[in-house]
């Protein structure tokens, strides 16, 4: 299917992603609607498994379509995809699952989401001494700024492929071609940019991320990637019947791990999710990763033109810093301020127009308005939002 088809023909727009018929949404940075293909590839799941059980051969040729299609995305092996979610659970698998040493340092942002944050600054409780990064505005990470965290004790790197608030995509091959020079390891939180902007993992250990932003995907289900050449150092951290050999289910006397990033997937898995997900995935490679970021820069720099003639302004300007600098920076979150207007009462204007956008606030307490438009907005929708926007 071709990209451009969804945009000019408005019906099929809406036959396929049904949230259009509701509202404008550009929440994709949040919890993004599912596409009508992955709803109807559940629901055949549901149906199946009403009639019969949850697992078989239907569920496990989807099942395995999901570790093709994301290590497709991706440039690995399917081998090398764990069906887990959501972000957090691959990340603090990897947090749990590396023998730390008494003194090792992990380099991370305190300011990322949460989920980048916590399963790095609790290793303290292991010796480990969690090192943080302090851009001189949110998310903006570069190599150098990357290179000056680092010391003989550096293990690893955990960075965000895009921040969740500022929206600055990092350098992954460059940061992570710099770190591997150094046996320094590199883990990613890529939830905000897979699906959106094309990944290699070329030069990445780790990544995590579910399924729920810009992947179209269902909650809580999402994937880890861990390199092959990792599977030996990452110890699986949770234990079960799927991942340890037990022969009839028969608990053996030494623990063996199954082939491939299997072996990081203790139990049963969530198996509506996964199929949900994988009809996503198939969607999102069938219209070509490339064609879907060239459209979400293209809505991007239309409204960001449209917002800042409101007097709207992109939140990292705050910072005396230009947000368009490249478009390898740019991502599909668009976080504006204002210096008048009150952000959470507009937030409540949109809501009451059917707008669905996010307020999000930094540490410091300020507000902000994140839009995130995905490839099948378009631009009458973004139109309809600045007008509304004239009239808050």
């Amino acid at each position: 299917m071709d990209l451009q088809a969804y945009i000019q023909d408005e019906g099929m727009r809406r036959k396929a992603f049904p949230v259009t018929g509701e509202c404008v949404f550009l929440g994709h940075a949040g919890v993004a609607p599912l596409p009508q293909a992955a709803a109807d590839l559940m629901r055949e799941f549901l149906d199946r498994a009403s009639h019969r059980k949850q697992e078989g051969a239907w569920t496990e040729t989807w099942v395995e379509a999901s570790r093709r299609f994301a290590a497709e995305l991706l440039g690995a092996e399917p081998g090398e995809i764990a069906l887990l979610g959501p972000t957090a659970l691959g990340l603090n698998l990897v947090a749990a699952g590396l023998p730390w040493r008494p003194g090792d340092e992990v380099v991370y942002y305190p300011d990322d989401y949460p989920a980048n944050v916590y399963p790095w600054a609790a290793l303290h409780a292991r010796g480990v001494r969690p090192v943080a990064l302090r851009p001189d505005a949110p998310g903006v990470i570069t190599w150098d700024l990357v290179a000056a965290a680092l010391t003989e004790r550096t293990r690893l790197v955990s960075l965000a492929t895009a921040h969740f608030l500022s929206g600055f995509r990092v350098d992954v091959d460059t940061i992570g071609r710099n770190l591997h020079e150094r046996g320094v390891l590199f883990c990613l939180d890529a939830i905000q940019t897979l699906g959106a902007f094309p990944l290699r993992v070329e030069h990445v250990d780790f990544l995590s991320a579910d399924s729920h932003k810009w992947l179209l995907g269902p909650a809580g289900a999402g994937i880890l990637y861990v390199s092959r050449d990792k599977f030996d150092l990452l110890q699986p951290a949770l234990l079960g019947s799927w991942n340890v050999v037990s022969p009839q289910f028969i608990a053996q006397d030494t623990i063996a791990f199954y082939g491939g990033a299997r072996r990081y997937e203790p139990g049963m898995l969530n198996l509506p999710g996964i199929v949900g997900m994988a009809a996503s995935l198939e969607l999102l490679l069938s219209l070509g990763i490339d064609a879907i970021s060239a459209r979400i820069l293209d809505l991007r720099r239309g409204f960001l033109d449209g917002l800042r003639a409101l007097g709207y302004r992109h939140c990292l300007e705050a910072y005396g810093r230009p947000p368009d600098t490249t478009e390898a920076e740019l991502s599909g979150i668009i976080t504006v301020c204002h210096p008048e207007k009150d952000l959470p009462e507009v937030a409540r204007r949109l809501q009451a127009a059917d707008i669905v956008a996010s307020l999000r606030h930094n540490r410091a307490g300020d507000a902000f308005l994140r839009f995130s438009p995905h490839f099948y907005n378009t631009e009458t929708e973004l139109d309809h939002v600045l007008e509304v926007l004239g009239r808050s």
